[in-house]
């Protein structure tokens, strides 16, 4: 994953309200959900939902689908993906994760 994107990206999801939107999203699955529904479900004004998924889909961590007059969000789970394994693609020294380094 190129820097810059994970640049972007982490900070995108460092402020509560897209933090919340881009879980809530992450939630319902690929199929996503529509923008006033994501509204309603967090207390967000559209106003302020349009704000937050401007800068989510600027980093890439969200997709639109236009559905009739209704507009659909989704979690974009590739970037997901690729900034998971971006920050951990070199965890732990080579040493399998979660060992207590002999401390037991």
């Amino acid at each position: 994953m190129d820097a810059t994107l994970v640049v972007r990206a982490l900070s995108a999801i460092a402020h509560e309200s897209r933090l919340a939107i881009f879980r809530t999203l992450v939630v319902a699955g690929p199929t996503g959900m529509p923008a006033g529904e994501i509204a309603q479900k967090l207390g967000l004004s559209p106003s302020s939902l349009s704000f937050h998924l401007k800068d989510l889909s600027h980093a890439e961590m969200v997709t639109a689908r236009q559905e009739g007059r209704f507009i659909f969000y989704a979690a974009n789970f590739d970037t997901m993906n690729g900034l998971i394994g971006f920050l951990t693609e070199n965890c732990c020294a080579g040493d399998p994760c979660g060992r207590s380094g002999g401390n037991a």
